[in-house]
């Protein structure tokens, strides 16, 4: 049976007109790792190669800080995002 995934953050926001969610981390996380983004209308995996904090790229989140990043799909408040294994 596989593990269960790991919770890494919630969506809090969603800039629909430039693709890019708001998401608030719980945990440290990088560029290029996968996530899957899950809600009540949303499921999707993507890898995150862009993300931003106050207008400049970054490589690495920390816990509790809140990014943007540019996604593939919408996404919506309160969806959760978890780590892809």
């Amino acid at each position: 049976m596989a593990d269960k995934p790991k919770k890494v953050g919630k969506v809090t926001h969603y800039y629909n007109k430039i693709g890019v969610g708001i998401v608030k981390f719980s945990t440290a996380v990088k560029t290029g790792e996968a996530f899957h983004f899950k809600g009540h209308a949303t499921d999707f995996k993507q890898v995150v190669n862009d993300m931003e904090f106050d207008h400049k790229k970054i490589e690495s989140v920390k816990k509790g800080q809140e990014v943007g990043i540019k996604l593939d799909q919408r996404v919506r408040e309160h969806d959760e995002v978890y780590l892809v294994e």
